[in-house]
């Protein structure tokens, strides 16, 4: 049997890879330090012999007697919500963000050549900024600013590409670079205060929605199962290394199109408002999956209703 460490993998993507990684087979080693991930994500699975949880801050080493031999690395291992009102997001963890995508992946990356575990490192659309083009490629370099409040999360994430890069150059480790668009469903938090959980959590508790600038920003959102099976076809095909690929839903829509789909799905009576437009927002999130499709095979099957309605039944039911 295979041994695969899940960097994050108590968080809201992290644990819906643990979980499918199980159901593969594998033996599942899920590394988190609980900030922003929940270790009631795991619950279902603490039971199965093949998986074993270790608390634990990346951006110190794992000891090999915690670990013993590992096949795969999945770094998934971040913050990620850009909204200042939640005690989870990156900007209440600015330090802890760039550490954790620099010196956490640098560790994670030693691992891999150590054991000559195969690595992927999950990036983020973020990484492209508030985009000049659309939709976002792999070749395009973004637009971001270096310094701004979400720069500790768009660098961070630039610079886990970098060095995990470097590291494929130097050492010939055997890694992969994905780059992450909004992905939404279950285990996410209430408060992470991203969009999708935000719009259903104010719609559902009859709530104002509330919706930055005009709402004219677009995002492309991507139903967690879609993106699950990206992650694995990444990491477990062959002629993966070195690649940076895109997974994400091209199914553009506007913020206030979102909002407004939203509270008629929940037949709520909320009131949408409009605030101001936080730094930095990007006005459009598209990806290229053109890559994804001839590498991987992969492209989302589940449409935004059908993903909105089953996450939808998920927070009602909390």
């Amino acid at each position: 049997m295979q041994t695969v460490l899940v960097a994050g993998g108590a968080g809201f993507i992290g644990s819906h890879l643990c979980k499918s990684l199980l159901e593969n087979n594998y033996k599942v080693i899920c590394v988190d330090n609980l900030i922003t991930g929940e270790k009631n994500n795991l619950q279902e699975f603490e039971k199965n012999e093949n998986f074993t949880f270790i608390n634990h801050d990346l951006i110190l080493p794992l000891k090999d007697s915690l670990i013993g031999e590992i096949n795969f690395i999945f770094h998934l291992a971040s913050p990620a919500s850009p909204n200042k009102k939640s005690p989870r997001s990156y900007i209440s963890h600015p330090i802890e963000t760039l550490l954790v995508n620099s010196q956490g992946t640098y560790n994670l990356l030693e691992l891999s050549r150590k054991f000559s575990a195969k690595l992927l490192y999950a990036s983020s659309s973020e990484v492209y900024g508030d985009p000049m083009v659309s939709p976002q490629n792999e070749d395009y370099f973004g637009n971001v600013n270096p310094n701004g409040t979400r720069s500790v999360y768009d660098e961070g994430k630039r610079f886990g590409e970098a060095i995990t890069m470097a590291y494929i150059r130097k050492y010939n480790v055997d890694a992969r670079i994905i780059r992450i668009f909004n992905t939404y469903g279950s285990k996410m938090r209430a408060d992470d205060g991203r969009v999708v959980s935000n719009f259903i959590n104010q719609a559902i508790k009859g709530d104002k929605i509330t919706v930055y600038g005009k709402g004219s920003q677009t995002r492309s959102i991507c139903f967690i199962d879609d993106m699950v099976l990206g992650i694995k076809s990444a990491m477990f095909l062959d002629k993966t290394m070195g690649e940076v690929i895109n997974l994400g839903n091209p199914d553009e829509r506007t913020i206030l199109e979102l909002a407004k789909l939203i509270k008629k799905m929940t037949n709520s009576n909320s009131e949408i408002i409009f605030e101001d437009l936080p730094e930095d927002d990007p006005k459009s999130r598209k990806p290229d999956i053109i890559k994804a499709k001839k590498i991987l095979d992969w492209e989302p099957k589940i449409d935004a209703e059908e993903g909105l309605n089953r996450t939808i039944e998920y927070f009602k039911n909390l």
